[in-house]
C-alpha cells in the first residue's frame, strides 16, 4: 500500500549557521512546505530570504499561526519558551539539542506535547550518522565503551559548557546503546578558554557492569569523534567524523565467514580460532536532512522520532549531572 503523504506547513525559528541548513533542507523534502522563517537579525534574515526565496516573518507569532510544525534553531536558553508557545498552539516541534536548559523544563514540554497530541523531536544529529548503522547487525553486550569528541575552539556553542555542547551527543548515543540503568558516575574537567568547562571526562558505570569512559574537549588541535566498543569476542571502532566502521571478531575454526577482509589464525588453549576483520560498507546521506525527514514521517504517522523528548531528556539529565559534578569538584 502506498503512503499518503500529507504536506506539512513548517517554519524555522532561528536562521543562524545551523538554521540556514534547516531552511535549505526543508525546501528539498517532499513532505514539507516551508512557509517561512523568523530571525531577529534583520541583515542575516534578508540574506537567507533572498538566497532561498523564503519569506521572513517579522514576528514569531505571525509565523506559527501559518504552520503545522516549527523547527527551533535558537540558543538553548530560548528553547523552552519558544517550544512551549508552539506546543500550546498544537504545533509539532523539532528542537535542536539540548532540548532545554533544565530537566524540569524538558518534562513540562513532554507533558504538554502529550496533552496537545503533538510530536517533539530533538536534533541529536549523531544518531543519524551512517557509521552507526552497522551496529544493527551485531549483538552488542559491551563490557567497556570509550568515546572521544574533541574539537578546535569555535565561539559557536560556548554559551553552554562543553558537556552540554559536545558530550551530550555521545551521552545520547551511549544511553541508546545501553539497555541498563546507571549505577555511578565519576567526572572531572577544567576551564581553559571560557568561563565554563572546556574539557570534561566522565566515567559511567551501569548496573549491568558495563563501564563507559567519555571525553569531550573544545580546545583540541584537531577534530576527533570516535567510539570504541569492547566485549567478549568483539571489538568495534567507529570514526563518526570520516564515516568509518571497523569490526574485529573472534570466531571458532568451524564457523563460516564469507565477507571477511582479513582472517588471522591463532591458537588459544589448544583451540583454533580466527580474528576476523570486517569493514561494513556505509550508506552515504546527509544526517541533518535524514533527521528532518524522520520528523516529517513521524508527523505523517509513518515512523517515530529517532530521538524523542524522553530520550533527549535522559541525555540532558545525565549531562547536567556530569557538569554539576565537575563544577562542585572545581569549587
Amino acid at each position: 500500500m502506498n503512503k499518503t503523504i500529507k504536506k506539512i506547513n513548517i517554519g524555522v525559528v532561528g536562521a543562524g549557521h545551523l538554521g540556514e541548513h534547516h531552511v535549505k533542507h526543508l525546501k528539498s523534502i517532499e513532505s514539507f512546505n516551508i512557509i517561512g522563517f523568523h530571525d531577529i537579525n534583520e541583515k542575516k534574515a534578508a540574506s537567507i530570504s533572498a538566497k532561498y526565496s523564503v519569506t521572513h516573518y517579522k514576528t514569531f507569532n505571525e509565523l506559527i499561526e501559518c504552520c503545522d510544525a516549527i523547527s527551533i534553531v535558537t540558543p538553548t536558553e530560548t528553547h523552552f519558551d519558544i517550544g512551549y508557545k508552539c506546543i500550546q498552539s498544537k504545533k509539532h516541534v523539532f528542537i535542536e539539542k539540548p532540548i532545554t536548559k533544565s530537566v524540569d523544563d524538558a518534562e513540562r514540554l513532554i507533558k504538554l506535547a502529550k496533552d496537545k497530541g503533538v510530536i517533539i523531536q530533538v536534533g541529536h544529529i549523531e544518531r543519524f550518522n551512517p557509521a552507526l548503522i552497522p551496529l544493527n547487525d551485531y549483538t552488542l553486550k559491551p563490557k567497556y565503551i570509550e568515546i572521544q569528541r574533541l574539537a578546535p575552539y569555535n565561539v559557536r556553542g560556548t554559551d553552554v559548557p562543553v558537556v552540554l555542547d559536545k558530550m551530550i551527543h555521545d551521552l545520547d548515543i551511549l544511553l541508546f546503546l545501553m539497555n541498563s540503568d546507571i549505577d555511578s558516575i565519576d567526572a572531572n574537567g577544567i576551564s581553559i578558554l571560557t568561563d565554563s568547562i572546556d574539557i570534561a571526562n566522565s566515567r559511567i558505570r551501569f548496573t549491568n557492569g558495563t563501564i563507559a569512559n567519555v571525553t569531550s574537549s573544545r580546545v583540541s588541535q584537531n577534530d576527533v569523534r570516535k567510539i570504541k566498543i569492547f566485549q567478549q569476542d568483539l571489538y568495534i571502532t567507529i570514526d563518526l567524523l570520516i564515516g568509518l566502521t571497523e569490526v574485529y571478531r573472534i570466531i571458532d575454526d568451524n564457523e563460516k565467514n564469507i565477507n571477511a577482509i582479513k582472517d588471522v589464525d591463532f591458537n588459544y588453549h589448544g583451540k583454533k580460532k580466527h580474528i576476523i576483520y570486517e569493514k561494513p560498507e556505509l550508506l552515504s546521506f546527509d544526517a541533518l536532512k535524514a533527521e528532518l525527514e524522520n520528523f516529517a514521517d513521524s508527523i505523517n504517522g509513518f515512523s517515530k522520532p529517532v530521538v524523542d523528548g524522553k530520550a533527549a531528556k535522559r541525555a540532558l539529565e545525565l549531562a547536567i549531572n556530569i557538569d554539576s559534578m565537575i563544577r562542585e569538584d572545581l569549587h
